[in-house]
């Protein structure tokens, strides 16, 4: 049985309607704060994709309007799932827009767990989009992703191990500075500009570094803003293994 669903969201960032719409309708930008990594044809009938842990998302862009609305739909699944995205933008004096985000579809049996997960995730994710906009402007990010299982450990166990590695201690708080040195890749040295139960976000000089535990999993995914990213998601990968491990 399907579920209809609408999750709405409000904001004004500190950017002008290009710079918004160039970060929410091009895969360049969407990959500089959002998930995985991505594609946009650019036009009405034309497809967006995502590719996230080898998993690819294909959909449907039913509105392109430069500057003021991007839309896409997934395709229908066999029991009717599906899921649809639309941004709306208006300018605003000083060089800022107020963006409006509609996520609406059908979930599946699950659809109350798997609607909470959404309702609490926008809201980091349109904090991302502000740090994009703000920290790094301008620029395009390298998305590294990883995931690793994590048995019967209590999620705050997990958060308890990638706080402990992150020179951070619970509660991660916004403001709190974090170190690490994972093997094979640069020094991390930033601040907590995101905390809730299920995530945290650090803002380095070069990018921003999520790290999620979920039930059963932990995954991090960054968003690099530097050169010499090559290697970045397997050093990544080994690090989140091994710290579980």
């Amino acid at each position: 049985m399907t579920h209809p669903f609408e999750i709405e969201l409000e904001t004004t960032l500190p950017a002008s309607p290009e710079q918004v719409w160039e970060a929410i309708a091009t895969g360049p930008g969407i990959d500089s704060w959002f998930m995985g990594r991505n594609e946009v044809e650019p036009r009405e009938g034309g497809s967006a994709a995502m590719e996230t842990g080898g998993r690819r998302a294909e959909a449907l862009i039913t509105a392109y309007e430069p500057g003021k609305r991007f839309a896409t739909r997934t395709p229908t699944a066999e029991d009717g799932r599906f899921m649809a995205f639309e941004y709306l933008l208006e300018g605003r004096d000083g060089a800022a827009t107020v963006l409006r985000v509609v996520h609406s579809g059908l979930l599946g049996d699950d659809w109350q767990d798997e609607y909470d997960a959404l309702r609490r995730g926008w809201p980091f994710h349109l904090g991302t989009l502000r740090q994009y906009l703000t920290h790094f402007p301008g620029r395009t990010a390298v998305p590294v992703f990883a995931a690793a299982p994590t048995g019967p450990r209590p999620p705050g166990d997990v958060r308890a191990a990638l706080a402990r590695e992150l020179s951070l201690s619970l509660p991660v708080a916004v403001g709190a500075r974090a170190h690490a040195e994972p093997a094979g890749l640069p020094p991390l040295d930033g601040e907590v500009v995101w905390a809730d139960d299920e995530r945290f976000e650090i803002r380095t000089a070069d990018g921003l570094y999520t790290f999620h535990q979920g039930p059963g999993i932990a995954l991090t995914f960054h968003h690099l803003f530097r050169t010499g990213t090559e290697g970045a998601e397997d050093a990544w990968q080994r690090w989140l293994t091994g710290l579980l491990a």
